[in-house]
């Protein structure tokens, strides 16, 4: 299948940015995101193999790449002023740390499309009707399958 990519930059650029600015709060880290996105998908238009729309395709690159960004910024953003020294501290997070491990165990272990319509809610904080047209599907079954997502997390929690 061969795509031209112009008109997919210009089909999609302003949906992925949507999505990215559902993300990222920030325009321009938005837009820098949405511009990544476009350049690796460029670079891999040849391994889309069309078992999902372009535009999904598309928003997961753009959440990769949005994470990876993230995890970057996390990790050298580090305040020393907030720095929690005590010792109750540093068990309470490491509490934390164990507990947000274990769900993302159990997020990872979910099927599809249970996984990424819970992670496109969660974290990408995209309404129903959004994840519905993601998947071809109405906002009442992306409402029934983030509802069973979240009871199965819990189950796996308890």
């Amino acid at each position: 299948m061969s795509y031209d990519f112009e008109q997919v930059y210009r089909e999609y650029f302003s949906d992925v940015y949507k999505y990215v600015l559902s993300l990222e709060k920030d325009e321009s880290v938005a837009e820098e995101i949405t511009q990544e996105t476009f350049f690796k998908s460029m670079q891999n238009i040849d391994k889309f193999n069309g078992t999902c729309k372009i535009y999904v395709w598309l928003c997961q690159i753009a959440k990769n790449t949005y994470f990876t960004l993230y995890q970057k910024r996390k990790r050298y953003t580090s305040n020393p002023d907030t720095a929690l020294t005590e010792e109750k501290n540093m068990e309470i997070d490491y509490l934390d740390k164990e507990e947000a491990k274990h769900l993302h165990i159990l997020l990872h272990s979910l099927d599809e499309p249970y996984k990424e319509v819970f992670t496109l809610r969660v974290f990408g904080e995209l309404p129903f009707s959004q994840i519905g047209d993601l998947f071809g599907k109405t906002d009442s079954w992306a409402r029934l399958i983030f509802y069973r997502a979240k009871n199965k997390l819990l189950e796996g929690i308890k």
